[in-house]
């Protein structure tokens, strides 16, 4: 193993880091983890911080979950890999599609796809979802409806349908006949409208305008984040989903919602439509399915896409990916799925998030530069930064850096993107976890104003 020395000299000049820029790990090296336990992350020179990150929203029962590794190894010994394709199959990914279809039968869900991630999977509901209507006579239904502001990872479909700038600019041009409607985010939106469920009558407003204008036989689906994430964590008016679920139904458009952050307990319910009492007819979902001990992900389908590709030999599916259905993968989110059951997380998901959402408010009115605190649905909370509360002027990044750097000093790690601070932390934390989040934040804050 290289000494510290190398491994922080050579970062940035051997490693190209996702979401910045090559030169940027050389110039601000990133912190170096090395080592894990419970909620907590310990860098390469020791220092010992809550990871306030998750990970990447997918930690969520932390680092030192036995049950989880232990089906890992069990599994290596077994059967370190064997392809899903055509012809074969294995004992554990039938095993997992068995539990994920009682998991999320709530939902309306009866089937799994399996993939290696959340760019994965969101690629593969898009792919499915114009299969569909295909498969149905509907050869014109191929646009694709999202949401500004919203996150649908960074293949080219997915980076077709999000509705951030960032990851779209330099990749253009992208997927065509990709829409975007405005996202109810009370804090900046085109119509100034600050009443969560007005602005939500009218982002519906702005999404029916939108199907007349395109032509509702053009549509394939639309696809949104029960609550948005790494926008800024978003999260719409209870009246919302129902809301964009009937007019999809009304024009015979799939609604797509995308779990790969809300599925599995994250916000305080077992996924983010049940959280607004909604039916998706696909469901994208990866990150916590193996805690993020594994590369692995899974979309889940509802009854129309039974209907449509079962018992019809016209539906051959040509899409996958070398380790769908990995079986390793597959013991990993068997084992996880089992865990966070028996924890129940999402009740100390609730739980801490309404602590995480009140400190962060109480920070808000001791500190200017917080302009707006977003959360109150389980453990996703945002605070958005601003140099000038009445303009709404974003932080500068200089700022931002400072806050971020003696925050992590104090003892947490938080992820700063844009001008979000943006909090969330394995839903195992406890009171104690949270508690030092917030006192950290709270030096970090006082040392930028």
């Amino acid at each position: 193993m290289k000494d510290s020395n190398f491994l922080k000299e050579n970062n940035g000049r051997l490693m190209w880091h996702p979401m910045t820029s090559p030169q940027d790990s050389i110039d601000h090296p990133p912190k170096i983890i090395t080592g894990s336990k419970d909620v907590t992350i310990t860098d390469i020179d020791g220092h010992k911080v809550v990871d306030a990150v998750g990970g990447l929203w997918n930690v969520n029962l932390g680092y030192s979950c036995q049950p989880v590794k232990d089906a890992i190894a069990e599994q290596l010994d077994k059967l370190p890999y064997y392809s899903t394709f055509r012809g074969s199959s294995n004992d554990v990914a039938i095993e997992l599609s068995y539990e994920l279809r009682e998991f999320f039968e709530p939902d309306g869900m009866h089937r799994a796809f399996f993939t290696s991630g959340g760019s994965d999977s969101v690629e593969t509901a898009l792919r499915l979802a114009r299969q569909y209507h295909k498969l149905r006579g509907n050869h014109g239904r191929v646009k694709f409806l999202s949401l500004k502001k919203g996150y649908h990872g960074t293949h080219i479909g997915g980076a077709s349908v999000n509705g951030n700038a960032n990851f779209r600019a330099d990749y253009e041009p992208l997927l065509p006949g990709c829409y975007h409607i405005p996202a109810p985010y009370t804090y900046r939106n085109p119509f100034n409208e600050t009443d969560p469920e007005k602005l939500a009558n009218l982002c519906i407003a702005a999404l029916a305008d939108e199907i007349a204008f395109q032509g509702p036989n053009t549509i394939a689906a639309m696809i949104m984040e029960p609550i948005l994430g790494a926008g800024g964590v978003i999260p719409p008016h209870k009246s919302f989903a129902p809301m964009v679920r009937e007019i999809c139904d009304r024009h015979g458009i799939l609604l797509i919602t995308d779990e790969v952050i809300t599925a599995y307990g994250r916000t305080g319910a077992w996924s983010g439509a049940r959280l607004w009492g909604i039916q998706p007819d696909m469901m994208a979902t990866a990150k916590a399915i193996t805690n993020g001990y594994f590369p692995f992900g899974a979309v889940m389908m509802g009854e129309k896409m039974v209907e449509a590709f079962e018992h019809n030999p016209a539906a051959k599916i040509g899409h996958g990916y070398t380790y769908s259905g990995h079986p390793v993968g597959a013991a990993a989110a068997l084992a996880c799925l089992a865990e966070t059951k028996r924890l129940n997380v999402t009740e100390n998901a609730a739980a801490r998030g309404d602590q995480m959402f009140e400190g962060c408010k109480k920070l808000q009115e001791k500190y200017d530069i917080i302009g707006d605190v977003r959360g109150g649905h389980g453990l996703m909370t945002a605070m958005e930064l601003v140099s000038n509360r009445e303009t709404k002027k974003p932080i500068d990044p200089e700022t931002a850096a400072i806050i971020q750097e003696v925050t992590y000093q104090s003892g947490a790690m938080v992820r700063i993107s844009g001008p979000n601070v943006i909090l969330s932390p394995p839903l195992v934390l406890t009171e104690q976890d949270t508690d030092i989040i917030l006192s950290s934040l709270d030096k970090g804050f006082a040392a930028a104003a």
